[in-house]
Protein backbone atom coordinates (compact mmCIF):
# COMPACT_ATOMS: atom_id res chain seq x y z
CA UNK A 1 0.00 0.00 0.00
CA UNK A 2 2.81 2.40 0.90
CA UNK A 3 4.51 1.71 -2.42
CA UNK A 4 1.30 2.54 -4.27
CA UNK A 5 0.92 5.79 -2.27
CA UNK A 6 4.53 6.75 -3.10
CA UNK A 7 3.91 6.11 -6.79
CA UNK A 8 0.74 8.20 -6.67
CA UNK A 9 2.56 11.06 -4.96
CA UNK A 10 5.38 10.92 -7.48
CA UNK A 11 2.88 10.98 -10.35
CA UNK A 12 1.10 13.99 -8.82
CA UNK A 13 4.41 15.81 -8.40
CA UNK A 14 5.39 15.08 -11.99
CA UNK A 15 2.04 16.42 -13.20
CA UNK A 16 2.51 19.60 -11.16
CA UNK A 17 6.00 20.14 -12.56
CA UNK A 18 4.68 19.68 -16.10
CA UNK A 19 2.22 22.50 -15.44
CA UNK A 20 4.87 24.87 -14.07
CA UNK A 21 5.47 26.81 -17.31
CA UNK A 22 1.78 27.62 -17.62
CA UNK A 23 1.69 28.75 -14.00
CA UNK A 24 4.69 31.07 -14.39
CA UNK A 25 3.90 34.76 -13.69
CA UNK A 26 3.39 37.09 -16.64
CA UNK A 27 6.10 39.59 -17.55
CA UNK A 28 6.37 42.31 -14.95
CA UNK A 29 5.64 45.86 -16.14
CA UNK A 30 8.73 47.87 -17.07
CA UNK A 31 9.41 51.59 -17.25
CA UNK A 32 11.14 53.88 -19.73
CA UNK A 33 11.82 57.60 -19.39
CA UNK A 34 11.68 60.10 -22.24
CA UNK A 35 11.99 63.87 -22.45
CA UNK A 36 10.30 65.37 -25.49
CA UNK A 37 9.43 68.94 -24.66
CA UNK A 38 6.17 69.64 -22.86
CA UNK A 39 5.34 66.58 -20.79
CA UNK A 40 1.61 67.03 -21.35
CA UNK A 41 2.11 66.19 -25.02
CA UNK A 42 4.51 63.31 -24.41
CA UNK A 43 1.96 61.76 -22.04
CA UNK A 44 -0.78 62.08 -24.64
CA UNK A 45 1.33 60.56 -27.41
CA UNK A 46 2.44 57.50 -25.43
CA UNK A 47 -1.03 56.92 -24.01
CA UNK A 48 -2.14 56.19 -27.59
CA UNK A 49 0.32 53.29 -27.89
CA UNK A 50 -1.09 49.80 -27.20
CA UNK A 51 0.82 48.11 -24.40
CA UNK A 52 1.45 51.30 -22.45
CA UNK A 53 -0.11 50.94 -19.00
CA UNK A 54 0.54 54.35 -17.50
CA UNK A 55 2.37 57.64 -18.07
CA UNK A 56 3.64 60.00 -15.37
CA UNK A 57 4.96 63.51 -15.90
CA UNK A 58 7.98 64.57 -13.90
CA UNK A 59 11.43 66.12 -13.69
CA UNK A 60 14.79 64.40 -14.09
CA UNK A 61 18.35 64.87 -15.23
CA UNK A 62 19.28 67.59 -12.77
CA UNK A 63 20.70 67.87 -9.27
CA UNK A 64 17.98 69.67 -7.30
CA UNK A 65 16.69 67.34 -4.56
CA UNK A 66 13.04 68.43 -4.88
CA UNK A 67 12.42 70.05 -8.27
CA UNK A 68 9.06 71.73 -8.85
CA UNK A 69 7.41 73.35 -11.82
CA UNK A 70 8.43 76.74 -10.46
CA UNK A 71 12.03 75.62 -9.87
CA UNK A 72 13.49 72.72 -11.83
CA UNK A 73 16.67 74.38 -13.07
CA UNK A 74 19.01 71.81 -14.61
CA UNK A 75 16.20 69.27 -14.98
CA UNK A 76 14.11 68.47 -18.03
CA UNK A 77 10.41 67.82 -18.26
CA UNK A 78 10.11 64.08 -18.78
CA UNK A 79 7.59 61.26 -18.79
CA UNK A 80 7.97 57.87 -17.13
CA UNK A 81 6.23 55.31 -19.33
CA UNK A 82 5.07 52.11 -17.65
CA UNK A 83 4.48 49.37 -20.20
CA UNK A 84 3.79 45.67 -20.67
CA UNK A 85 6.89 44.17 -22.37
CA UNK A 86 4.75 41.27 -23.60
CA UNK A 87 2.72 43.73 -25.68
CA UNK A 88 5.16 46.45 -26.66
CA UNK A 89 8.96 46.38 -26.87
CA UNK A 90 11.47 48.98 -25.79
CA UNK A 91 12.50 49.27 -29.43
CA UNK A 92 8.94 50.23 -30.35
CA UNK A 93 8.88 52.82 -27.58
CA UNK A 94 12.05 54.32 -29.02
CA UNK A 95 10.54 54.49 -32.50
CA UNK A 96 7.41 56.19 -31.18
CA UNK A 97 9.51 58.68 -29.25
CA UNK A 98 11.74 59.64 -32.17
CA UNK A 99 8.81 60.11 -34.54
CA UNK A 100 6.90 62.35 -32.13
CA UNK A 101 9.63 64.96 -31.56
CA UNK A 102 12.13 67.08 -33.48
CA UNK A 103 15.39 65.36 -32.50
CA UNK A 104 17.47 67.90 -34.43
CA UNK A 105 16.56 70.83 -32.17
CA UNK A 106 19.14 71.43 -29.44
CA UNK A 107 17.41 74.47 -27.97
CA UNK A 108 14.08 73.04 -26.88
CA UNK A 109 10.99 71.77 -28.63
CA UNK A 110 8.62 73.77 -30.80
CA UNK A 111 7.54 76.99 -29.02
CA UNK A 112 9.07 75.90 -25.70
CA UNK A 113 12.69 76.99 -25.50
CA UNK A 114 15.45 76.26 -23.01
CA UNK A 115 17.12 73.24 -21.44
CA UNK A 116 13.98 72.13 -19.59
CA UNK A 117 12.32 71.36 -22.93
CA UNK A 118 15.16 69.58 -24.70
CA UNK A 119 14.87 65.96 -25.77
CA UNK A 120 16.53 63.07 -23.98
CA UNK A 121 16.31 59.33 -23.41
CA UNK A 122 17.10 58.05 -19.92
CA UNK A 123 18.19 54.40 -20.00
CA UNK A 124 17.60 52.15 -17.01
CA UNK A 125 20.43 49.72 -17.76
CA UNK A 126 23.27 48.95 -20.15
CA UNK A 127 21.00 47.08 -22.56
CA UNK A 128 18.66 50.06 -22.90
CA UNK A 129 21.61 52.42 -23.21
CA UNK A 130 23.04 50.40 -26.09
CA UNK A 131 19.67 50.12 -27.81
CA UNK A 132 19.00 53.85 -27.44
CA UNK A 133 22.42 54.75 -28.85
CA UNK A 134 21.89 52.42 -31.79
CA UNK A 135 18.49 53.94 -32.50
CA UNK A 136 19.96 57.45 -32.32
CA UNK A 137 22.54 56.52 -34.94
CA UNK A 138 19.76 55.12 -37.15
CA UNK A 139 17.76 58.34 -36.79
CA UNK A 140 20.76 60.51 -37.67
CA UNK A 141 21.34 58.40 -40.78
CA UNK A 142 17.65 58.52 -41.72
CA UNK A 143 17.40 62.29 -41.35
CA UNK A 144 20.82 62.97 -42.80
CA UNK A 145 21.75 65.40 -40.03
CA UNK A 146 23.01 65.39 -36.44
CA UNK A 147 20.64 64.39 -33.65
CA UNK A 148 20.66 66.64 -30.59
CA UNK A 149 18.82 64.25 -28.27
CA UNK A 150 20.88 63.31 -25.22
CA UNK A 151 21.10 59.70 -24.08
CA UNK A 152 21.89 59.26 -20.40
CA UNK A 153 21.61 56.76 -17.58
CA UNK A 154 18.40 57.24 -15.63
CA UNK A 155 18.68 59.00 -12.29
CA UNK A 156 16.12 60.22 -9.75
CA UNK A 157 12.71 60.98 -11.23
CA UNK A 158 10.47 63.39 -9.34
CA UNK A 159 6.78 63.27 -10.17
CA UNK A 160 5.31 66.58 -11.27
CA UNK A 161 2.48 68.27 -9.43
CA UNK A 162 -0.92 66.60 -9.65
CA UNK A 163 -2.43 69.18 -11.97
CA UNK A 164 0.16 68.25 -14.62
CA UNK A 165 -0.78 64.57 -14.63
CA UNK A 166 -3.17 63.66 -17.48
CA UNK A 167 -3.49 67.35 -18.27
CA UNK A 168 -4.74 66.61 -21.78
CA UNK A 169 -7.66 64.66 -20.31
CA UNK A 170 -8.50 67.12 -17.52
CA UNK A 171 -8.25 70.24 -19.67
CA UNK A 172 -8.87 69.16 -23.28
CA UNK A 173 -9.72 72.59 -24.71
CA UNK A 174 -6.71 74.34 -23.13
CA UNK A 175 -4.50 71.43 -24.13
CA UNK A 176 -5.64 71.50 -27.76
CA UNK A 177 -5.12 75.25 -27.92
CA UNK A 178 -1.60 74.87 -26.50
CA UNK A 179 -0.58 71.94 -28.71
CA UNK A 180 -1.67 73.54 -31.96
CA UNK A 181 -0.60 77.02 -30.94
CA UNK A 182 2.88 75.71 -30.14
CA UNK A 183 3.18 74.17 -33.62
CA UNK A 184 4.11 70.72 -32.35
CA UNK A 185 2.28 68.67 -34.94
CA UNK A 186 3.32 70.85 -37.85
CA UNK A 187 6.99 70.66 -36.97
CA UNK A 188 6.93 66.90 -36.43
CA UNK A 189 5.30 66.50 -39.83
CA UNK A 190 7.94 68.76 -41.38
CA UNK A 191 10.74 66.65 -39.90
CA UNK A 192 9.29 63.18 -40.50
CA UNK A 193 6.85 63.54 -43.38
CA UNK A 194 4.62 60.48 -43.74
CA UNK A 195 6.43 58.83 -40.80
CA UNK A 196 5.32 61.54 -38.34
CA UNK A 197 3.81 59.93 -35.24
CA UNK A 198 4.70 56.50 -36.56
CA UNK A 199 2.54 53.91 -34.83
CA UNK A 200 0.33 56.51 -33.13
CA UNK A 201 -1.23 58.37 -36.04
CA UNK A 202 -4.37 59.09 -34.01
CA UNK A 203 -2.33 60.83 -31.31
CA UNK A 204 -2.02 64.11 -33.22
CA UNK A 205 -4.65 65.82 -31.13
Amino acid sequence: MQAIQRLASAAALAALVSLAPSLAPADEPKTAIFAGGCFWCVESDFDHLPGVLDTTSGYTGGTLPNPTYENHEGHVEAVRVTYDPAKVSYDTLLKVFWHSVDPTDAGGQFCDRGHAYTTAIFANDDAELKEAERSKADVAKSLGQPVATAIERAGPFTEAEGYHQDYYKKNPIKYQYYRYGCGRNERVKAVWGDDAYLGIKDAMS
